[in-house]
């Protein structure tokens, strides 16, 4: 069994614990409130949610997977680039997530948001009326219906780790391109060169279908897409520089 890596431990460690107080402080709701990544239109929203949500999930099954990831690929690549550049990977890995995913809920938003301003109302009655999810005798059919199309993205939150654990995937991939992995639903083994474009293929389809394998569509397909690529440009920066050649190629 492949021993744990010191960081990739403390991770997990920090991980539980806010599953922990997620389930038994404020009732499920309000660590939730305070570390989830809310739309920065939502007035729940906090700069600080921009890394706390990386450290929240959704249930046990969200945590676990999502661990289970972490210590498979995150010791390895931890082992080989060091503590201070798998930091650097898993972090920015996350940024670029919350950025992908927040840039598709504004290019969802964005266009209603502007005809509603145009109709007449001003951004701070948009926003109370979102807030309160209350339209009715307020506004014009046109403009509830308006209200109606933007009001997931306001109300959209986001959790988990699994931006950063697939910026570390792409960069395991980078330096083991002939490991072979496998889906739990596809229990074949790819080559990661092959297995990790796939992926970010599949995830960028269901983004822009709004749906799962796994059935639902509250999973942030986007946000895989952007800890993938910005863990594959942060990796591949590295290597066309030779940044780190004494220690992979």
């Amino acid at each position: 069994m492949m021993r744990i890596s010191e960081t990739v431990k403390h991770l997990l460690i920090i991980n539980v614990i806010m599953f922990i107080g997620t389930m038994f402080i404020g009732k499920g709701i309000l660590f939730y409130d305070w570390f989830a990544m809310h739309f920065p239109k939502n007035e729940a929203y906090q700069p600080w949610q921009i890394l706390t949500h990386m450290f929240m999930h959704g249930g046990p099954w969200h945590l676990a997977l999502n661990m289970f990831g972490l210590w498979m690929f995150g010791t390895p690549v931890e082992q080989v680039l060091g503590q201070k550049r798998f930091l650097f990977i898993y972090f920015s890995a996350g940024l670029g997530a919350v950025a992908l995913q927040v840039g598709e809920y504004y290019f969802g938003f964005l266009p209603t948001f502007n005809e509603l301003l145009a109709s007449g109302l001003s951004e701070s009655e948009i926003l109370q009326m979102l807030s309160d999810g209350k339209t009715q005798g307020r506004v014009s059919v046109i403009q509830h219906n308006y209200l109606q199309e933007i009001y997931p993205f306001y109300k959209s939150t986001m959790v988990g780790a699994s931006g950063c654990i697939m910026g570390i995937l792409a960069a395991f991939g980078m330096m083991n391109p002939n490991a072979e992995l496998m889906m739990i639903f596809l229990p074949i083994p790819i080559k990661a060169k092959y297995f990790i474009p796939a992926l970010i293929a599949i995830e960028t389809i269901l983004g822009f279908t709004g749906q799962s394998i796994f059935g639902g569509t509250s999973i942030a397909h986007f946000a895989h897409v952007g800890g993938a690529i910005t863990g594959f440009l942060i990796m591949w920066y590295w290597k066309k520089t030779q940044f780190n050649r004494n220690r992979w190629n």
